[in-house]
């Protein structure tokens, strides 16, 4: 799951709400500290949280116990959400809002 070289994408709810840095941040967290560390699924969990009024984004998955935070060297806001959602089909890979997953 989540190879590098399959197509990627972030949904538009997504792009109206966070900045494209942050955006290619999950990306980067899931190449260079999650692949080869963690057995990944096909659903991740990232929670932006303020950190200082920078942002922090916590790695999480369902049924796994072990979590991971990576501080970025961004502006946080109030405006982005809690969390957001890395899907892999097999095929594409998407980021999304939770309520778009549904």
């Amino acid at each position: 799951m989540f190879a590098a070289n399959r197509s990627r994408f972030a949904t538009f709810g997504v792009i109206a709400v966070l900045p494209g840095e942050l955006i290619d941040s999950i990306w980067m967290i899931i190449d260079q500290n999650l692949q080869g560390v963690f057995r990944l699924n096909n659903v991740l969990n990232f929670d932006i949280e303020d950190n200082d009024g920078s942002v922090t984004m916590r790695f999480s998955e369902e049924n796994m116990t072990t979590e991971m935070a990576v501080d970025l060297p961004f502006a946080y806001s109030d405006e982005f959400p809690e969390r957001v959602i890395a899907y892999d089909d097999g095929k594409n890979q998407t980021i999304l809002l939770p309520d778009e997953a549904k």
